[in-house]
């Protein structure tokens, strides 16, 4: 069913970073125009269940994330946001013990298939971590091109375009186009972030996941990410994980409340829907309690 979302008043960056709660969840149009039904299904989520060792962290989360939009998981700490997050792209059975039940499907094909290969997974679905890690011994160029080396893309030549495209996509390009040799440690934590968005999107997937991306990052250097995001959106699916609920309100096109559940002490996915009926309408009490501030 299509959802009308709500328009967006014009604002400043500085009405932004102080809007009253009150206005904090206005929420913007889709990012392609397109209704729900129109949008194609990028990344299928069917039952997934997630453990570490004995201790379940996810119980049974199915949802779809589709094409060309940001997805954004929010909830409490604890509730299995990130451990989600990393079950997409495989990076969850990286811990001793870890382990994954259900489906995930990249547009149609299962990521865990037996004859899937988890680093082309990881190619295809991307991941920026909450914390900037650049490679520190590495120059700005060397950082955006360690991808394509290690996965052994492209030619001397073609790196250097890549290099140049995702330096450009990630809104950096103008500001260390001069300065490509100098390391990637001395940037400040704003363009650091953004040189890690580089380094994942040269590799060109389909899928972008970003784990808290701003949560290290001052409010100017956060709404750069946030602004890159939606950009970043008409080329490829995001999916975010954020306790900002402000921050979710403005990017998201999609929208999924997780919370732990005392009867397993796992997250489950409680409410999922476009984020402007999330944040105005939400359909279940604890959202709302969430979304209000009464716990959380």
């Amino acid at each position: 069913m299509t959802s009308q979302q709500a328009p967006v008043e014009t604002q400043t960056q500085d009405d932004r970073m102080t809007a009253p709660r009150r206005e904090m969840f206005q929420v913007g149009e889709s990012t392609d125009g397109a209704s729900r039904d129109e949008r194609r299904v990028s990344v299928a989520i069917d039952h997934v269940s997630a453990w570490y060792g004995a201790k379940r962290a996810v119980t049974d989360v199915s949802l779809e994330a589709y094409a060309n939009s940001v997805t954004a998981l929010i909830g409490p700490s604890g509730c299995g946001k990130s451990t989600l997050l990393r079950c997409i792209n495989r990076m969850h059975e990286i811990n001793v013990g870890a382990r994954a039940e259900g489906s995930i499907r990249l547009e149609g094909a299962d990521v865990y298939g037996a004859d899937v290969d988890a680093t082309r997974v990881r190619q295809r679905i991307g991941m920026v971590f909450q914390k900037p890690n650049p490679f520190p011994t590495m120059s700005i160029a060397e950082n955006v091109a360690a991808g394509l080396r290690f996965m052994n893309i492209g030619s001397k030549s073609e790196t250097q375009d890549r290099v140049e495209y995702a330096l450009k996509a990630s809104a950096l390009w103008d500001e260390v186009k001069n300065d490509l040799n100098k390391p990637g440690m001395a940037l400040s934590g704003g363009q650091q972030q953004r040189l890690c968005i580089a380094r994942t999107i040269a590799v060109e997937p389909e899928v972008v996941l970003m784990d808290e991306p701003c949560s290290a990052l001052d409010p100017v250097a956060t709404l750069k990410i946030e602004d890159l995001m939606s950009e970043l959106a008409k080329r490829y699916t995001i999916i975010i994980v954020t306790h900002n609920l402000q921050q979710a309100a403005r990017v998201a096109d999609y929208t999924g409340f997780m919370l732990m559940e005392e009867s397993d002490g796992a997250g489950h996915l409680i409410e999922y829907s476009p984020t402007s009926d999330l944040f105005t309408q939400p359909k279940d009490k604890r959202t709302e309690d969430f979304i209000t501030g009464r716990f959380g």
